[in-house]
């Protein structure tokens, strides 16, 4: 039911023609992940800004005045790492880190968060965030729960933000053989890759090839990020529930997805 109704929400997204109607998205987004805040944030190499979300106005213009992009711990956090990050694991050890947490929960923005940061051409950064009020305990089933559609939902909002910039000029990724569909396909139902490889009847090294040969032709940065390329392209389908486990984020080695439950 999850996979279906996120994937419903993607397809919604990708009819999308404008910035106003993405941020009415983005903010539907808040209700079906059950948070207080879902926000986007992109930055680009020469500096420009712009985003989407439902922080309240009074916080915008408080993060403004304040010139908290200057020393926003999340941002600052974020921007050297490639796996989405808990705000639990950030250094709020300064005193300028410490008033911006308390200022930011003072005006609802919450005292939990996730962060997925996001790479996209030509120098461009990009965080997709989703905050909360609650306990560290519902945080951590509420972000196991939504881990995947989170970081599904930030790869293929950030390609939607880059093609309506881009006035839908974007280049298009080329076309994926039938064995890297095949190999994606599964991935997103969340089998883990010696039962794709079974299930294809194939060696985990010829999936592995079959895998990074869909990541350089949809230009993607690690396996989840090819999923999300690919669906967002209508490349492969999407079902069933998946888990990026963190330690293996890019960076590291590569991307494990497991089938969850």
């Amino acid at each position: 039911m999850i996979a279906n109704t996120i994937e419903r929400s993607l397809r919604e997204l990708g009819r999308k023609k404008d910035f106003a109607e993405i941020q009415n998205w983005v903010v539907g987004l808040r209700d079906w992940f059950g948070v207080d805040h879902v926000v986007y944030h992109w930055v680009s190499a020469d500096g420009e800004q712009f985003g989407f979300g439902s922080y309240p106005p009074s916080w915008v213009q408080h993060y403004i005045d304040k010139d908290y992009l200057r020393v926003h711990p999340v941002i600052l956090g974020c921007f050297q790492r490639f796996h989405p990050v808990d705000w639990k694991r950030l250094d709020w050890s300064s005193k300028s880190a410490r008033q911006f947490r308390k200022d930011a929960i003072d005006f609802g923005v919450g005292n939990q968060g996730y962060s997925v940061p996001i790479r996209g051409p030509n120098g461009q950064f990009a965080l997709f965030t989703v905050s909360h009020t609650c306990s560290d305990n519902r945080w951590a089933d509420l972000t196991m729960t939504y881990q995947r559609d989170i970081i599904l939902v930030a790869h293929y909002l950030n390609q939607k933000a880059l093609e309506v910039k881009d006035g839908g000029k974007q280049k298009p990724s080329r076309p994926l053989s039938p064995r890297e569909v095949d190999s994606l396909t599964y991935l997103a139902m969340g089998y883990g890759r010696g039962q794709v490889a079974d299930m294809l009847s194939i060696s985990e090294h010829t999936l592995r090839a079959y895998i990074e040969s869909a990541r350089a032709k949809l230009g993607a940065l690690n396996t989840t990020h090819a999923v999300a390329r690919a669906l967002s392209e209508g490349q492969i389908l999407m079902g069933g529930t998946v888990l990026v486990e963190e330690s293996k984020w890019p960076g590291k080695d590569e991307a494990l997805i497991e089938k969850v439950g």
